[in-house]
Formats: C-alpha cells, structure tokens, sequence
C-alpha cells in the first residue's frame, strides 16, 4: 500500500498557505466595508484548521517521497486548493452554486480565465483580489512544478529539461531548490513591475495589481465584464502584451539572463519559435484586418496583436470580439489556443517543444525515406533528442487529441452546439479561458452552460494544466498495485 502521509503533509502545507492568502482579501473587504470579509475570515479559519491537523497528524519522520507520491501529489494539490479555494465563491454575496463555485476555483488555479461571474465592474474587491491571487499562484506553481516534478517523471517530453542533465556550466543555480525559490523572487519582481506600468498606464492602484497578477500568470482574470477592452487604452494593451510574452518564456533562462548571461535565452529556440509562431499568425491576421474587413492599420496591428498574443499565451484577455473578423481569423485563433508557449514558463497548450519535437522527428522519417540507408538523428536545441523522449511526445500529443475530442463530444452530448463544444474544449485543455461563438466566445460567460458540462470542462482544467498523464496515470490499475 502507498504511504498517504507525505502527501498529506504537504497538502496540509498548502492548505495552511491558501488560509493566509484568504487573509489578504479579507482586510481588502474589511476596509471597503464589505460584509464579505467575515467569509474570507471564515473560510481561511477552516483551511488553516484543516491544514494545521494534516500537518500535526501526518508528520512522515524518515519517509521519503517516491514517484507514486508525487503524481498522487501533484493532481491531489489542484483538485484540493480547486475546492478549498472555492469556498468564497460559494458562501460570498454572488448567488453561485457549489459547482460554479468550483468551476470559478479551478479556473483561477489552473490559470485558465473561463468564468461564470457577471457584473464584475460591481463586486466587491475581496472577490476580484482572490480570482487574481488564485490565477497567481496557479503560475508560480506550474513553473515549480515543470522545473521540479515533471522532468523527474518524464511527463510528456519533460525529461528534455532534467536540470541535472544539462553541463555544470549552463546550470542557472546549482540546485533545483535554489532555482524554485529565485524564479519565486523573479515572478515577484516582474509581476511588481508590471502593476506599475499597469498605473503608469492609466489604471487604478488595486486594478493594477490584480490585472498584474493575472498577466504574468497568463490567467486573463480581469476586473471588468468588458476585460482590457474596458479600458480603451492603447497603452495599457501594450504593456499586456509585454508581460504576457514574458510569462511565456523560460523563467529558468531569465535567472540567467539576471546573472548577466543573455545568450542562453537568445539562442534558445523554443524562445525563437515562440516568437515566429506568434509574429506569423498577428502579421497574417493583420493583413486580413486590413485588406478584408478595410480596418485602419494602425488599429489593426493593436488589436490583432494584443488578442492574438492573448489566446496564444492562454492569458484569455479580450479587448474586442474578435469572432467577428472573419472565418480566417477565427480559424487562426483556434489554431493558436493549443500551441501555448516554452516549457517552464506559465502558459499551458502543447507548448512550443513538443512541436519541435514533433517536428524533427517528421524531418528525420521524410529524410529516411529519400535516403533509406541515412543516418538521420532529430535534434532539440542543438542536442540529440533521445528516443525515450521523442516516445514521450508522440504518446502526449496522441492522448492531447483523444482527450480534446472525447471533451468535445461530451460536450456535444450534453446539448451544446458545436462551436461552443468543440472551443470549449479547446479552451479547457489549453486553459486558454474563452471560447468561440455567442455563448463562451470573448463577449459572453460560461454562466449559461450545464452544470454537468461545467464539471466535465473543470476535469478538463485539470488534465491539461498537469500534462494529462500526470493524471490519468491515477485511473490505472498498476499504479495502485504494491
């Protein structure tokens, strides 16, 4: 039998540090003079309670973490803090049911930015501050994962970033916890930065920081019903997209960078095909904008850019309904919801490796077949990629496809028509927060959707923030097995 206790105590852990982020927006309300402080305070009293015990009753002595700890672990974590973290929803002044209350949660901690709340201009800012704490250290926390856990477990291709694989020389920090806790001061500092050009910008103190807390995070949690687009500032638009960018690139390779060494995240091409992915789509979608729907150039390139970078990114901002540009814009937008951006960052989607990945190893088979008795070895940032490896991102994108079609056809079971389903699940698995169509495109909410769809888009939350098989491997038989 699997010892729970390490994975107990650390869930005590993280319930205890979700207790004193229920803190924060509790003061916010208490000094609004909002009634909603007593169910911050109330709730951050149960999960302190609860997170406190599992501490004091399962403190494991010499036992150590395995590898069946830490996928227990790992999908334990969201779905806990998922619905512990849904309590304010539940029980503040918004008339949510539990399962939009938890949909809200898991669509905050898994950064995606799907939500059911209306009339955001009016809610108190308790709510708005907690959406954004939840989105926040929803991004902290996959970076940790994916420079900690993930490589460890050669989920999906991870093991291209074991850090003790790399030469003593390219090491950014020599050890894994020093790394964790300097990406935690950087993502601190950039999301500092952030809020104020947020406010520089134009934007209130308060807005500034939660809409900083959701950029870097690459959530796309706003303050508004209207998103960014309420703002109407060119400006403010500008400086989403920087940091959007940023919280798509390797935080791993901005410790280096920090440490005077640019060169690694210059020459890094997963950097690099992030940025042509991105610079193909706008610059093709700006010439439709322009020649198509006769849209002044230089409103086109801030709008095309801004919610291309958006939806690429998974952030999920919107500053226009950009459903009714066209078919070719929407078809590019679908495309771009499951690219995502580098490993190790915030993003989520595909994410730009597996495609080269991918990639390289269709080059070497059509390299094959021109040249049956050639020597053709695939390649990731100028390093051979090792079978196991490439066998890894293969089996992740088979299972990245059935997963999405399997949610859309539920979806489809469920009475939705096909655009809402087929984007829903899109959107879900690449945590990328709207969709496309009247219902869940920029303009509308998930409010309307079932209850049960609202469930099965939350699993969908979850399996594509945790790299699928960081999850379904729980469902098989062996991993239960002594």
């Amino acid at each position: 039998m699997i010892d729970f206790r390490p994975v107990f105590f650390t869930i005590g852990i993280l319930l205890t540090t979700l207790a004193l982020g229920m803190c924060i927006p509790a003061i916010v309300d208490l000094i609004a003079g909002h009634s909603d402080w007593k169910v911050f305070a109330s709730a951050a009293g149960l999960n302190a309670f609860i997170g406190v015990a599992m501490l004091l009753t399962m403190r494991t002595g010499e036992t150590k973490m395995t590898t069946r700890h830490a996928f227990l672990l790992t999908t334990l974590s969201w779905t806990v803090i998922a619905v512990f973290g849904a309590l304010p929803f539940a029980f503040a002044d918004l008339n949510l049911s539990f399962t939009d209350a938890v949909f809200e949660s898991m669509s905050g901690i898994t950064t995606t930015g799907a939500t059911v709340l209306t009339d955001l201009d009016r809610a108190a800012p308790g709510i708005l501050l907690w959406r954004s704490l939840l989105q926040w250290f929803g991004g902290i926390g996959i970076i940790v994962m994916a420079v900690a856990i993930l490589p460890q477990l050669s989920v999906g291709g991870m093991q291209l970033f074991r850090m003790e694989s790399l030469d003593p020389s390219e090491k950014a920090l020599p050890r894994i916890a020093q790394v964790a806790a300097a990406i935690g001061l950087l993502y601190i500092a950039l999301t500092a930065i952030c809020a104020a050009l947020y406010w520089v910008a134009g934007m209130s103190g308060f807005e500034a920081i939660t809409h900083a807390m959701t950029t870097i995070a690459t959530g796309g949690f706003s303050t508004r019903d209207g998103s960014l687009g309420a703002f109407n500032s060119a400006a403010i638009d500008w400086v989403a997209v920087a940091f959007m960018i940023l919280g798509s690139l390797p935080f791993v390779l901005y410790l280096q960078a920090v440490r005077g060494n640019l060169m690694p995240l210059i020459r890094d091409s997963q950097v690099r095909w992030f940025l042509i992915i991105a610079a193909t789509a706008v610059t093709l979608m700006i010439v439709w904008q322009t020649l198509i729907n006769g849209v002044r150039f230089g409103e086109a390139v801030r709008f095309v850019t801004f919610n291309g970078v958006s939806i690429m990114t998974g952030t999920g901002y919107s500053s226009t309904d950009f459903g009714l540009w066209g078919a070719f814009p929407v078809a590019t937008f679908f495309f771009l919801m499951f690219v995502g951006g580098c490993a190790g960052s915030t993003t989520c989607g595909l994410k730009v490796f597996r495609l080269q990945v991918l990639y390289a190893n269709t080059v070497s088979q059509i390299s094959k077949l021109i040249q049956p008795h050639g020597v053709f070895i695939p390649h990731f940032n100028r390093r051979p990629i090792p079978a196991e490896a490439s066998e890894s991102v293969l089996s992740f994108f088979f299972v990245y496809i059935m997963a999405f079609g399997a949610l859309a056809m539920g979806l489809g079971w469920m009475g939705l028509d096909f655009i809402t389903a087929v984007s829903g699940a899109a959107s879900a698995i690449a945590n990328v927060g709207p969709g496309l169509g009247p219902v869940i495109g920029p303009s509308g909410t998930y409010a309307s959707l079932p209850d049960a769809a609202k469930w099965l888009l939350s699993f969908g939350m979850l399996l594509g923030r945790l790299e699928l098989f960081t999850v379904l491997v729980l469902f098989t038989p062996a991993f239960w097995r002594n």
